[in-house]
């Protein structure tokens, strides 16, 4: 009841419709039926609305890992496929490593995901091709 998900509270009601059968006098097999009907309806039915209504005052803001995913940064050391460096748009310079090839210093790049504590990237220019001056003022 106490993670704020509701399911563990509805179950518990179904539980309670039951025993009250129970107390009525109803069979088994109508207590476990009218149990898991009413859990059922109440799971299906009040959980949706009573969560959207207890997550309207959530703050939207991405935090933590959720934050870095899709974030730009600037190579600070060549990032290969085990080690290198990034300065994400954040301010944060992070241990970095990018699936395939390399990565030199000034190269504009994404982060795709975290392992851990090192943030897997991936480039945003093509090979070949230098950064618009302003692009790098951007980021």
């Amino acid at each position: 009841m106490l993670t704020l998900d509701f399911t563990f509270l509805m179950l518990s009601i179904g539980g309670l419709a039951g025993l009250g059968s129970d107390l009525l006098g109803a069979p088994l097999w109508l207590q476990v039926i009218i149990a898991a009907a009413v859990a059922a309806i109440l799971v299906l039915v009040l959980r949706p609305p009573l969560l959207r209504r207890l997550r309207r005052g959530e703050d939207p803001t991405l935090s933590n890992v959720d934050a870095l995913l899709g974030l730009r940064g600037t190579v600070v050391s060549t990032v290969g496929i085990h080690s290198g460096q990034v300065k994400l748009a954040n301010g944060d310079v992070w241990t970095a490593r990018t699936e395939a090839g390399e990565l030199e210093p000034g190269m504009s790049v994404r982060v795709s995901r975290i392992d851990g504590a090192t943030a897997v990237v991936s480039s945003l220019e093509q090979p070949g091709t230098t950064p618009h001056p302003d692009q790098e003022h951007r980021i």
